[in-house]
């Protein structure tokens, strides 16, 4: 079996899943998800993304019907029926099903748990990206891992148009995180990344590249920067669960970066080795 869909405790190929119009994701996106990668059938960072997906829940007022523990042995129960053991582990929750309309459902309405599986490989670092940038027009609560994406489509289309990899969102001059990653900078020898706020989501391999560079005693500045900033790095680093530390070579058609690559490196190592060890 390459991939697998999960529905409410029924599971079958993700092409045979069907899922009920009425379930309010349909309508209002009225959800939150979270996603990794595991390898060996072994799921990367799962403690972490189980945080941030109940905490996005909760800021929704949405009641996962499973503890924590209970998902993550679901999930892990999921990726060791797929052939492959290298794995883009995605789920979600929604509010639950119902007729149409804007007010929360009865209480007796369950939320509804979707888990999606499919055969992919986290990317490779080695290779340089190429970046725009787009005024960050989205809704002010950047922080929920929500599921109305429809800004972050619209973005990852212009990148696409633009030839480029990925878009860094920025709200006036203070640059935020990117349409599907967060975007940090090195310069002086200090890792600088905007400040866990409302205005980006807290990402996972964001916390673990700044781990990375305590254990490094490469100093970390948790403070907004600006796109002059950004332009004039010694290397601006984009994170996300599935491209742990990727490096950029241009953004807006102008170079950038490539004057800080030892500990761009080092940094790669590190995480990759991470991964490696965590997924034995």
């Amino acid at each position: 079996m390459e991939n697998l869909g999960f529905y409410n405790g029924e599971y079958d190929l993700i092409e045979n899943m069907k899922i009920p119009m009425n379930d309010r994701v349909c309508y209002f996106g009225d959800g939150v998800y979270d996603a990794t990668y595991s390898r060996n059938h072994k799921i990367f960072a799962l403690d972490e993304h189980i945080d941030r997906f109940y905490n996005s829940a909760g800021l929704l007022s949405i009641k996962i019907p499973y503890t924590k523990e209970e998902l993550k042995d679901l999930l892990q129960e999921m990726v060791k029926k797929v052939d492959c053991g290298e794995q883009f582990v995605y789920w979600q929750v929604t509010r639950g099903t119902g007729m149409r309309n804007h007010i929360f459902p009865e209480e007796s309405v369950k939320a509804n748990i979707w888990i999606v599986l499919t055969p992919r490989n986290i990317k490779d670092m080695s290779k340089k990206i190429r970046l725009i940038t787009i005024e960050d027009t989205r809704f002010l609560h950047c922080n929920i891992k929500t599921l109305n994406l429809l800004p972050s489509v619209m973005a990852a289309q212009k990148t696409e148009e633009a030839g480029c990899d990925e878009a860094i969102f920025h709200r006036g001059d203070r640059v935020t995180e990117c349409a599907h990653s967060n975007v940090s900078i090195i310069k002086n020898g200090i890792f600088k990344t905007a400040p866990a706020d409302n205005l980006i989501l807290p990402g996972i391999a964001r916390a673990h590249i700044i781990k990375m560079c305590k254990r490094f005693s490469i100093p970390v500045d948790e403070t907004p920067f600006t796109l002059k900033e950004l332009m004039e790095a010694d290397e601006v680093i984009v994170t996300s669960s599935g491209q742990f530390c990727m490096s950029a070579c241009e953004i807006d058609g102008k170079p950038v970066g490539g004057k800080a690559s030892e500990i761009v490196e080092r940094l790669q190592n590190a995480l990759l080795e991470e991964f490696l060890e965590e997924t034995i």
